[in-house]
């Protein structure tokens, strides 16, 4: 109440001050001007944003380091505002990472959160809702898995169920995670379950540390390599199919993964294995970045198999399994291993 007082006194002396006649004619140009640049004001707030996601310094507090695309970064407020109603403010960063390896950004269903309560996936339209539901389900899991990062992770894309599991068996490990997916592959009979990479995944977007935020990509690959990536985790299970070049296909083979992708992107990299691998430049491997190409020889001379890097010893690719994440470390036990190459 003593606020609405002084508000009123403050208004009454304003009145009074204009009661000398070119005072109310200054006062209406100065009234114009500040309504003129009192909306360029609101703009510039409003926009400015995409210019600090661009430059990446957003994110103060958020616990760790989460190199994120500019599409997940302008969720940065709802994610902040969520997660604090839900206690866990200090997880900003790594919820943008968790968001990263969803959907990019570039999904309506944000965090991927329509199976958390009971609809199928992509069934939520609305990206703040999907947020609102997904943080508190990340909420959930995190007190479940007694703050344990990894744990929790998994938990997120196996389910709920997966905490229990894990804790009886002396908590979160790879190995774990395997035999919690082949055990609920057998129990719904699907052909794979969940994502057993999950962590490897979102881990390799966050870093514990400053609490800043950064846009992915160090200028040093001639693409956007989140843009690329994120096309082919659209088909993530799909099948493989020998010559397969588009989605109508029902699947992809390795070469023809590529050739789509970079094609929704404006970048010819048509042909086989072996022609991609000549399109190419070679990478000492201690040189490799997200965005490298990654060639094997499967079957016979020369490279028969490719996949694009995307960091942490992984590299998306479609084997006979389908499409899926792979080892690099591992394939190089399993076949000759011709490099890492990088598109011009």
């Amino acid at each position: 109440m003593q606020g609405v007082l002084k508000k009123g006194a403050k208004v009454a002396g304003a009145i009074a001050v204009l009661k000398n006649p070119l005072t109310w004619i200054l006062a209406g140009i100065l009234l114009l001007l500040t309504s003129i640049f009192g909306i360029a004001l609101f703009i510039s707030i409003s926009l400015g944003g995409e210019n600090q996601f661009d430059s990446g310094m957003s994110g103060e507090g958020a616990g760790g380091t989460a190199q994120v695309s500019a599409e997940v970064l302008r969720y940065e407020p709802l994610i902040r505002k969520y997660a604090e109603q839900n206690g866990v403010g200090e997880y900003v960063g790594l919820i943008m990472a968790l968001i990263q390896q969803e959907s990019g950004g570039r999904q309506l269903d944000v965090m991927q959160s329509s199976e958390s309560i009971g609809l199928s996936p992509g069934s939520i339209t609305d990206p703040e809702y999907s947020i609102q539901i997904g943080v508190k389900y990340f909420s959930e899991v995190m007190k479940h898995a007694k703050g344990d990062i990894n744990l929790a992770l998994q938990a997120y894309n196996f389910g709920n169920g997966f905490i229990g599991y894990a804790l009886e068996r002396g908590g979160y490990s790879k190995e774990v995670a395997i035999q919690f997916s082949h055990m609920m592959a057998v129990k719904t009979g699907w052909g794979h379950y969940g994502d057993v990479n999950y962590v490897e995944n979102v881990m390799r977007y966050y870093n514990a540390g400053n609490g800043n935020v950064a846009v992915v990509g160090d200028g040093t690959q001639s693409f956007n390599v989140e843009e690329v990536h994120h096309i082919m985790k659209e088909f993530l299970g799909r099948p493989y199919v020998w010559g397969g070049r588009t989605p109508a296909a029902g699947g992809f083979d390795c070469s023809g993964l590529l050739e789509y992708a970079f094609a929704q992107i404006g970048i010819d990299m048509s042909g086989t294995a072996q022609t991609q691998y000549n399109k190419t430049k070679p990478i000492p491997e201690d040189q490799k970045k997200p965005g490298d190409l990654v060639f094997f020889s499967t079957y016979k001379s020369g490279a028969s198999h490719v996949g694009m890097y995307v960091g942490n010893d992984q590299f998306i690719n479609s084997n006979s399994s389908g499409t899926f994440y792979s080892s690099v470390e591992e394939w190089k036990h399993l076949y000759p291993f011709l490099g890492f190459r990088r598109i011009q």
